[in-house]
């Protein structure tokens, strides 16, 4: 059985092996946990990275060695138990069960079993329609592509972008389709979503939005999308990269609140005081949102899950930080953080067509998300802005804690983010001088709209 309340844990079992749960475990470590550290996961490789499976799908060999978080002998050395290959079927009773028939006590449980890939139910069992989600998915779809002939990226999102922007400079004919009116809805505002569309179509990849697929099948030895309003597009390779489907399956067996992900508090505990979540899987409290919110995103998984798991240890602090994230496609990076579904303007500094710029999403007058392109000391900077913001209260049953002081929160994610996935270190540290995005006041607050070098654009984002 778990731990009696006010002891300490001798025994910490972590389930999923992604960067949330490699994250977690070496946070332990590091925070001076001297128990049992048991990491355990289903895939057979030991924890990697995964931003290079779209970013670099094409450009080079990915091999577990080449994208490996630590060698093989690091996780020995920090006395880290890794169980790799191993799906867990059970939770009972500060039990983990293991479909290898090994059973595991733990005093408390982080869950970051990430979510695995959405997949069309009408595309099942072609062995040219690909998802992209782990190390095992890349050899055929590789394979594919090395064939030459024309791929055909079903969703819009920073994924598909990324891998079809990956295997067009490769030179292949790539064709995208997204349900959506246009691409990264939820990732970008208005603006920069065109301006990233015709950063593609420059680049002579076709983007069709508004599709609305019903089909996909093999004529004639070719695959074939059919859309409801009779568009048909051809392809030799399919990728489907419609987003995951949160990993939800232990935890409701174990009878969890799940909804949408693992509903955890700010801490990160789920409705057993004992089990924790974070990472991919986690939905939590956004005190910026003031609401329940789950994050698909490399960062975000870092510092969630080391967050959780200095909570795990007693530490108490609730979790605040701003999503944020980072896509490379055509050579042009673009670091992106917060939220943008009710942005009402934008302040950019630069030229977006060029993808040389800094840009400030506010909504009600309050900064609500930040993109740069070419400007990281910019972006660093307006992420501080970010963070600093007053919070909404999100009125979660569970968070019950004091809000804490964020300003050594930037120290620890510089730490996280050299554990990899993340962006070229090429940014100083954060200035301490309000961003001039900010001088004489927020962007599209009265009088603002003439500053120098800035654009302000109303209904900026949908």
């Amino acid at each position: 059985m778990p731990e009696t309340p006010g002891t300490a844990p001798r025994t910490i079992a972590v389930v999923g092996t992604g960067i949330a749960g490699a994250t977690a475990a070496l946070t332990l470590r590091e925070e001076g946990f001297d128990g049992r550290i048991v990491l355990v996961g289903e895939e057979p490789h030991p924890p990697y990275r995964r931003p290079p499976l779209s970013k670099d799908l094409v450009k080079r060999v990915l091999t577990p060695e080449r994208l490996r978080l630590k060698p093989p002998t690091a996780w020995q050395e920090l006395g880290i138990e890794l169980r790799t290959g191993t799906k867990v079927t059970g939770i009972a009773g500060g039990v983990l069960e293991c479909a290898d028939g090994s059973r595991l006590p733990y005093d408390r449980l982080l869950l970051a079993t990430g979510g695995r890939a959405r997949t069309l139910p009408y595309a099942a069992g072609d062995e040219h329609v690909h998802t992209l989600r782990g190390l095992g998915d890349v050899p055929a779809l590789r394979a594919d592509l090395e064939s030459g002939g024309p791929l055909l990226v079903i969703g819009a999102g920073l994924l598909g972008l990324e891998a079809a922007a990956s295997a067009r400079a490769a030179g292949l004919d790539v064709t995208v389709l997204e349900a959506g009116a246009e691409p990264l809805r939820r990732v970008l505002p208005a603006r920069l979503r065109h301006a990233v569309l015709e950063l593609h179509r420059a680049h002579g990849t076709r983007v069709h939005t508004g599709v609305t697929l019903t089909g996909l099948a093999r004529q004639d030895g070719t695959l074939v999308a059919t859309a409801r309003d009779g568009r048909r597009w051809t392809a030799h390779t399919v990728l489907v990269a419609a987003g995951l489907r949160p990993d939800v399956e232990p935890a409701a067996r174990a009878g969890l609140d799940v909804e949408d992900g693992i509903l955890v508090d700010a801490l990160g505990r789920t409705s057993d005081p004992h089990v924790f979540a974070a990472g991919d899987v986690a939905r939590y409290p956004d005190p910026h949102l003031g609401r329940r919110m789950r994050v698909e995103q490399w960062n975000h998984a870092q510092q969630h899950a080391a967050a959780v798991a200095r909570n795990m240890l007693g530490a108490g602090t609730p979790f605040t930080a701003v999503p944020w994230s980072w896509t490379e496609q055509y050579g042009v990076m673009l670091q992106i953080a917060g939220h943008f579904t009710d942005v009402d303007s934008l302040a950019v500094q630069g030229d977006i067509a060029d993808f040389d710029f800094a840009a400030l999403a506010t909504a009600d007058g309050r900064p609500v998300g930040a993109v740069a392109a070419g400007r990281p000391h910019d972006f660093r900077s307006l992420r501080t802005v970010l963070d600093r913001r007053d919070r909404r209260d999100p009125h979660d049953r569970h968070d019950r804690h004091d809000r804490h002081d964020d300003s050594d929160r930037h120290e620890d994610s510089d730490r996280l983010d050299r554990r990899d996935g993340s962006p070229p270190r090429t940014a100083a540290r954060t200035p301490t001088a309000p961003h001039t995005l900010l001088a004489g006041g927020l962007p599209g607050a009265p009088g603002n709209a003439d500053t120098p070098g800035i654009a302000g654009s109303p209904a900026a984002a949908g």
